[in-house]
């Protein structure tokens, strides 16, 4: 007997994403769909970015689980276009990286060349204004480009002087 979609979804939704483990796979927008193609599940995944060296680690979990709870017939597809956006993780997703110490990514600032924000950003040389997670402050300066992984920046707080990660927009 096939398991539900819905059921698979939530499945899915128990998978820490291996770099950012409080942040699920489903939360962060990687797994795009579900569907059962006769007799066998079809799992589309978008990774991060086309070289994130977490991707073959997120197929393996995926495999696990699927066999894990008895799906025996499934394939991975990896889908590419459109390109994995920031914009695609959920609400609860930021509100678990901000809790987890990660300042999630400011919204409609994804790379998506649709936003007014951004290209006023990118003409005028302004920066981001990336609150705290810690302690909520605005105050904060960008310390360098590239964080603990390649999606994420590292900060620091002016008011609490702590250091903390943006997650990029992408």
């Amino acid at each position: 007997m096939q398991p539900a979609v819905e059921t698979v979804w939530t499945w899915l939704s128990e998978i820490p994403d291996p770099e950012i483990p409080v942040i699920s796979l489903t939360d962060l927008g990687i797994i795009r769909d579900v569907e059962w193609q006769e007799d066998t599940l079809v799992v589309t995944v978008t990774p991060t970015y086309s070289g994130c060296p977490a991707t073959t680690v997120i197929g393996l979990e995926i495999e696990n689980a699927l066999r894990d709870h008895g799906v025996q017939r499934f394939r991975l597809d990896r889908r590419l276009s459109p390109p994995w956006t920031t914009d695609w993780i959920s609400a609860e997703g930021r509100e678990k990286l901000r809790g987890f110490g990660i300042a999630p990514p400011i919204d409609g600032t994804a790379a998506d060349g649709k936003t007014a924000a951004l290209a006023g950003r990118l003409l005028t040389g302004g920066n981001l204004v990336v609150e705290c997670p810690r302690c909520g402050s605005t105050e904060t300066e960008k310390v360098s480009q590239f964080g603990s992984t390649p999606c994420k920046a590292s900060y620091r707080c002016k008011s609490c002087l702590e250091p903390f990660d943006y997650f990029k927009c992408i």
